[in-house]
This record gives C-alpha cells, structure tokens and sequence, in this order.
C-alpha cells in the first residue's frame, strides 16, 4: 500500500461562494467591506502602471462590486495623471453599497456603456467571478470589437469563476489581478486562456480564513518527490510493471516503463505477451522483460509483491483479454494506473470495472483519461454542465479510483473529494505518446511510495515542465521521460524516504 512519501503543497483554489465567505470572514474580523475595495482597486491601479505608460483610458463599470474596485482604479490613474473615462452598464441611480461610495468618490461623469473606441487600454469592472448566465447581447457585440489591450478586475467578464466556462463569449485579457486567491475559473479553460498573465493581490484578508473554509481545490505546484536514501537498494525503489500491447503495439508500453525507471522506480519490468517478446527485446537495456500472455500469467508475476505498482492500458489493445488482465492487476495488491484501452475495454460495462476497484479499497488505483475516454466511461457526466474539476470529483466518487483526467488543464481528483488542476502544461504536450509518458510517471511514483493523488498531481507537474524545458516545437514523446530526469535534478525539493 502506497505510503506518505512526497506529498504536494499546492496553492488553494476558491469558488466565487468561498471567496465571499472569505470576504465576510475578513470583515467579522474587522476589516471593512469598503477597506477591501480600497485596496483592491489600488491593487490593480499599481499593477497598471506597473505595465503601462499613461494612455486614454477607459474603464468599464458594472453595477455590483466589480464595478465598485473599478470605480477606484479610475480614481487612482485619475489622480496619477492618466486620462480615464468611466462608462457604467446600468443605471447610477440604483448603484447600492459600497459600489455606490466609491462610484461617489470617483466624483467624475460616467457615460453608457456603448463602444470601446476612442481608447487605447480597457479596464474590465463589469461582472468579475460571480457571473453565473450569459452576457446581454450588448457587451458580446461590444467584446467582439475590441481592439487595445484589456486589464481585467477579478476574471475576464464573460468568464464562469466557477467553471472557467466562457457565457457565451470573454474578454481576452493582457492581464487579470484577483485577489486573496485564485479561482477555478482562473485556471480551467478556457478561462485561463482569457485571462492572460494573472496576479493575486493581497488586500488585506488574513490567511487564517482558510482554516474555516477548508478549501478542496488547489492549483498545482512543484512536488516533493521521494530521494534515495544512502543505503537504500532498487527493491525499496519500488518495482514497476507496465503491460505491453501486441508485437505491433510495443511502443507505448515502452515509452511508460521509461518514465517510471527515469522518475526514479528502482526497477521497471514489461510484462509482454510471448508473439511481442523479440520486439520488446530488441528494444530494451535497463528495462526488464517477462512474459505475460494472459491475465493468469500476469497474475503470477505480480505474485512477487516486491511489484508494488502496475501500468496497464497503453497500447494493451481494447476487448476482454485486456479486462481479465485489469482484473488481475487490481486483485494483485499493487497500485494499478488504468490508461487507454484499459479504460476503454470498460466502455460497455464501467460498474464492472467500478466493482473490481471497488473489492480493493486498500490498493490504490488512478484511472489517467482523456477527455474522448472519460466520456466512454461517465457518459452522463460528460455530458454534464459542471466543471472539469466537478465531472472529475463525481466520477472519483462513483468509481472508487482517483482520476487524472488529462487535457490543456489537466485535473486529478481523490474519492474523498479534493482536486488539483495543473497549469504549466504548453500546447507541444499534444503529441502522441505523451499520454503513455504520464501514465508511466504516475506509476512510478507510486511504486515510490507516494500517495496516489500526490503522485497523479506530481507526474502533471513534472511532464508540463519537461515539456516546457524542451521548448516551443519539435517535441516527441520519447524526449520527455529523459527532460523529466533533468528536471528533477535541477533542483526540485527531495524528501528522503524514512
């Protein structure tokens, strides 16, 4: 069973309903409502002249809060020399609260919202995260003409802070500063996308809010990876086992065992079917080899409990002789990662695999799919309305297994309810058998010893970078398991195993 070795330290995520409460914990603390919309507008006012020379300047009010902080970004430039215009969607008269102070304060004239013309940078105070339906027909039109750059209070208006999802359409912005925390609608796409740069500005809320509203999304981090202890051998390295496809489907089981021995699993074996053997063979140097024709056979390797985790999926071939292999894996007592056709062989029957996971509640399983192979699985939550983070969650908890499920905003998931969205993945990773590369990580950390969502969200986190580290084009699979070795030697936090 997999142990505590390696765990992440990953940033918290908010739902606009968190943030709210954040917001009136910090106020009950005694912080006033209108001290925090001080300090968010002049939080983004730095941020602009930080960024930009003084230029016209039109800032776009909507009619609640986020209309408030834009009340005060136009003061502050105003003040600081800056031509502003302030253009209000709604009507003044019915501004109420603390939006209504500072549009007071503002002092100036504000005109309808009607064209983005006649400046040269836009400032986007209208909805922020809490939108939750589409946007009137009159600023889609409007977002379509723009023409100058955008600097976005809290989230591009258009933008669902809760599911990154666009309603129907968002400013695409340079730059987005929210505050205390993140979103989800920050980093799932296409919010993220719409975004641009993104900074959290400190406002004044104390972190110890966190403590009472225990947030179960984080945005991922660097990891804590499990170090070689001085006397340790390969066998307390873990052992992983990657099954192999047919002769002609070798590749890809290859290139996950790579990636397990690079991300540092004492030893790696291939369990291959006997017509694939010479190919695998021809191929192979630190990379073991044995054969495994069928599930009983590859019952019988994992027999040896020193092969504490197994990868099956990759390129392993859809249809039952593949299932009756996934069964076996999952009552070996190994940590399984179900990838690709392992995934898909269930499409017909997913409670039958739900059932297999669900007999072993001790091993840990995590299920990497694609967005096509999520579908096969959880059709109706595919189908659904929710966030990634929120199909991925209900599909943990149904199945039993942690979810990684992949894509430009890749998200794994735990059954007991927290998710971690990744976001240093560059658009190179789409290449095929990157996804092989993952599963492979994923494996190998668990045969370190890692937690199953520590490792899922550790092996994201490490294939987005080495990706990053190669560059904008030209990469190919096979690059990335030995950019992940170079990675990790770089300078990533160790942890030495106890």
């Amino acid at each position: 069973m997999p142990g505590k070795h390696g765990r992440m330290h990953a940033p918290a995520l908010l739902t606009p309903e968190q943030m709210y409460r954040a917001d009136a914990l910090a106020v009950a603390a005694g912080i006033s409502s209108l001290t925090l919309m001080e300090n968010a507008g002049r939080a983004v006012a730095e941020e602009i002249l930080r960024r930009f020379g003084a230029r016209r300047t039109l800032v776009l009010c909507g009619p609640g809060n986020n209309g408030g902080d834009g009340f005060v970004v136009a003061r502050y430039l105003r003040d600081w020399g800056w031509p502003v215009r302030v253009a209000l969607f709604g009507d003044g008269a019915r501004l109420k609260g603390d939006a209504a102070v500072m549009a007071k304060r503002w002092g100036g004239p504000f005109e309808a919202v009607t064209t983005s013309e006649g400046c040269d940078l836009i400032i986007d105070a209208l909805f922020g995260a809490g939108l939750s339906k589409p946007l009137p027909d009159q600023l889609v039109k409007l977002i379509g003409a723009v023409k100058v750059p955008v600097v976005a209070i809290d989230i591009p208006s258009g933008i669902d802070g809760a599911t990154g999802a666009a309603r129907p359409v968002a400013f695409d912005a340079d730059l987005t500063v929210t505050f205390f925390r993140k979103k989800p609608g920050h980093v799932l796409m296409p919010g993220r996308h719409c975004c641009g740069k993104v900074v959290v500005a400190d406002i004044g809320i104390p972190d110890r809010v966190l403590d009472e509203i225990a947030p179960l999304l984080a945005e991922n981090s660097a990891p804590v990876l499990p170090a070689a202890a001085p006397r340790q051998h390969k066998y307390q390295r873990g052992h992983a086992v990657v099954v192999s496809g047919a002769a002609h489907q070798t590749g890809a089981a290859r290139l996950a065992a790579m990636a397990a021995l690079r991300v540092g699993a004492g030893l790696v074996t291939i369990a291959s079917p006997k017509e694939a053997m010479a190919a695998n063979a021809a191929h192979l140097t630190a990379i073991m080899l044995a054969e495994a024709d069928d599930a009983l056979a590859l019952g019988r390797l994992l027999a040896d409990r020193r092969k504490n985790a197994i990868c099956i999926g990759p390129a392993a071939g859809p249809g039952s002789p593949t299932r009756a292999k996934v069964r076996a894996a999952l009552a070996s007592g190994a940590a399984v990662v179900l990838d690709a056709d392992a995934l898909t062989s269930f499409a017909e029957a997913p409670d039958e695999l739900f059932s297999a996971i669900a007999e072993y509640p001790g091993r840990a399983c995590v299920m990497t799919p694609h967005e096509g192979e999520f579908s096969r699985l959880f059709s109706d939550l595919s189908a659904s309305t929710d966030s990634k983070c929120e199909k991925a969650l209900k599909a943990a908890q149904r199945s039993g297994a942690f979810l990684l499920v992949k894509g430009p905003d890749s998200v794994a998931t735990s059954p007991a309810g927290k998710a971690v969205v990744n976001t240093n993945a560059p658009p190179s990773l789409a290449t095929a058998g990157s996804g092989d590369v993952l599963a492979g990580l994923v494996t190998g950390l668990l045969a370190q010893g890692m937690e199953p969502l520590d490792a899922a969200a550790a092996a994201m986190w490490l294939h987005g970078e080495a990706a990053r580290k190669f560059g904008d084009s030209g990469l190919i699979a096979e690059d990335l398991p030995g950019l992940v070795a170079r990675v990790i030697s770089s300078g990533i936090p160790e942890n030495p195993l106890l």
